[in-house]
């Protein structure tokens, strides 16, 4: 299976039943699933800490370091899948109206090519 024709309801399911099989269920309450979270998160953003722009990118050319990040980016990518279990949030229309609050906030007009207003692209 690839993301060109895997759903998000089928990562879903994959994480249910993982979930389910080992009866996880009494331990996936929404305070422990977001900071389970956090905590990967940070463990994804120690793969990147100290290294410079050009290095972070590289890391996509080095298979050890690549296999690793993305260990830490499916475990992300997990829970937060397991907290939208847990809490029934349709990923799909909540990654829409976030999408469409974004660009409302960040008008390409404003922000093409800059991070705020105020950055003078520089």
């Amino acid at each position: 299976m690839s993301d060109r024709i895997t759903t998000v309801g089928q990562l879903r399911a994959m994480v249910r039943r993982f979930v389910d099989d080992r009866d996880w269920q009494q331990f996936h309450s929404p305070k422990n699933l977001s900071m389970a979270l956090s905590i990967e998160a940070a463990e994804l953003m120690e793969h990147f800490q100290w290294l410079t722009v050009e290095k972070s990118r590289a890391v996509r050319d080095d298979d050890e370091r690549l296999h690793a990040v993305s260990e830490e980016l499916a475990d992300v990518v997990c829970y937060a899948l397991a907290l939208a279990n847990e809490l029934d949030v349709d990923l799909t229309e909540a990654m829409r109206a976030k999408m469409h609050k974004n660009e409302q906030k960040y008008p390409v007009e404003t922000f093409r090519g800059r991070y705020g207003p105020e950055d003078d692209g520089g």
